[in-house]
C-alpha cells in the first residue's frame, strides 16, 4: 500500500517525510495566537503558519481600550505579549503563505504553502482574519503608499500639521481618526450615513475633539493629485451634490473582506465568503476549524477573536484525542 505521508518537502530530500503536527494554525492574529496557546498548553504539537507578521489587523491599531486587563494598550504591544506567551509554551512558527488545504488518508490534513512546502497535521485551525476593503475608486491604487493608507499607526507621523481624511464610521475608523489628531491639523471623517457605527465611548472622543470634522451622507468618488494625494472628490448620497475636499492623505476603513480565497470550493462559506462554523468553531470538513474575523458572525473584535480561538482549540484538542485513541 502506498504511504500517504511520503511527500516531497520544499528544502528537503525528495520523498522525505515532513514533520507531522497535532494542530496547524493558519494565521497569527489574536484568534490564532490564542488557539496556539490553548493547544500547546494541552500538550498538542502545535505550529502557527503566518503569511507575513504576527498580529493581523490589530497590529495596525494605535490604541485599544476595550481589551480586558488593559485600560489602554497599542495593537503591537498586545501582539507582543501574546507572542511571548505562545513562545513560553514552545509553539513553532513558520512564515509561509498558504495556497491550499487538502484532506489526506488516515484523517490527516495537508496544508500547502505558496513556497512549495507541505505541512501535515491531524487538525487545522483557520484564523486568517480579514483585510480592509478597497473603495474601488480612481486614484486609490495609484496613490497607495503615497497618501492612501489603511494604517494610522504606520503613517500618521507623515502628516504633521496637515489636513487629512478618514473614510468610515465604525470603531476602527473613528479610533484612528482620533489618533491621527496627534499629528494632523485637521481630520475629516467621511461617512456614507448620517450617524457613526462606532461604540458610544469612541464617538464621544471624536465629537469632543476640536480637530475632527464630519462629512455626513457622503462617499469618495475619486482620489486626486499629481505625485501624491492632494484632494478627494465627494458625492452626497442623499442629495447627489458633488464637492471637493483638499487633503494630503486619506485613511480608508470602509469594512472588511475575509482572507479566504484559497478555501473557495473547499469549505462552506456565506455570501461574503466568510467561513461558516457551528458554535464549537467546526467547519463543514471534519478536523478543520475556523475562528476570528474570517468566520461568519455579527461582531468582530479582538476579544471575540480570542474567545473564538479558545473554542476552536478546545474542539481541535477533542478531535485529535479522538483520532489518536
Amino acid at each position: 500500500m502506498k504511504n500517504p505521508f511520503k511527500i516531497e518537502v520544499s528544502g528537503g530530500e525528495p520523498g522525505e517525510m515532513p514533520e507531522i503536527f497535532d494542530t496547524i494554525i493558519v494565521g497569527g492574529g489574536p484568534s490564532g495566537l490564542t488557539a496556539a496557546i490553548y493547544n500547546a498548553r494541552a500538550g498538542l504539537k502545535t505550529v502557527i503558519i503566518e503569511k507575513m507578521a504576527l498580529g493581523g489587523q490589530i497590529f495596525l491599531t494605535a490604541e485599544i481600550e476595550n481589551f480586558p486587563g488593559f485600560e489602554n494598550i497599542s495593537g503591537p504591544e498586545l501582539v507582543s505579549k501574546m507572542d511571548k506567551q505562545a513562545e513560553k509554551f514552545g509553539i513553532k512558527k513558520i512564515y509561509d503563505e498558504i495556497a491550499e488545504i487538502k484532506e489526506a488518508d488516515n484523517n490527516m490534513k495537508i496544508v500547502k504553502g505558496a513556497s512549495g512546502s507541505e505541512y501535515k497535521a491531524y487538525a487545522v485551525i483557520i484564523s486568517t482574519g480579514a483585510k480592509y476593503r478597497d473603495l474601488g475608486v480612481e486614484g486609490e491604487s495609484k496613490f497607495r503608499g503615497r497618501g492612501v493608507s489603511n494604517c494610522a499607526t504606520c503613517d500618521g507621523a507623515f502628516y504633521k500639521e496637515a489636513e487629512i481624511a478618514v473614510v468610515g464610521g465604525g470603531d476602527t475608523a473613528v479610533e484612528e481618526a482620533v489618533y491621527l489628531t496627534r499629528f494632523a491639523k485637521k481630520v475629516y471623517i467621511i461617512h456614507r450615513r448620517d450617524k457613526l457605527r462606532a461604540a458610544k465611548s469612541i464617538q464621544e472622543k471624536a465629537f469632543s475633539n476640536s480637530k475632527i470634522s464630519f462629512i455626513w451622507d457622503s462617499v469618495v468618488e475619486e482620489i486626486t493629485g499629481k505625485t501624491g494625494v492632494e484632494g478627494l472628490k465627494l458625492k452626497n448620497v442623499k442629495t447627489g451634490e458633488k464637492s471637493e475636499l483638499a487633503a494630503m492623505g486619506v485613511f480608508i476603513f470602509a469594512g472588511l473582506l475575509p482572507n479566504t480565497d484559497f478555501l473557495k470550493g473547499f469549505l462552506d462559506m456565506d455570501e461574503m465568503n466568510y467561513i461558516k462554523t457551528d458554535n464549537d468553531m467546526r467547519t463543514s470538513k471534519p478536523g478543520i476549524f475556523a475562528c476570528g474575523d474570517c468566520i461568519s458572525k455579527s461582531f468582530r473584535q479582538a476579544i471575540t477573536a480570542c474567545g473564538d480561538g479558545a473554542t476552536a482549540a478546545n474542539s481541535a484538542e477533542k478531535y485529535v484525542e479522538g483520532i489518536k485513541d
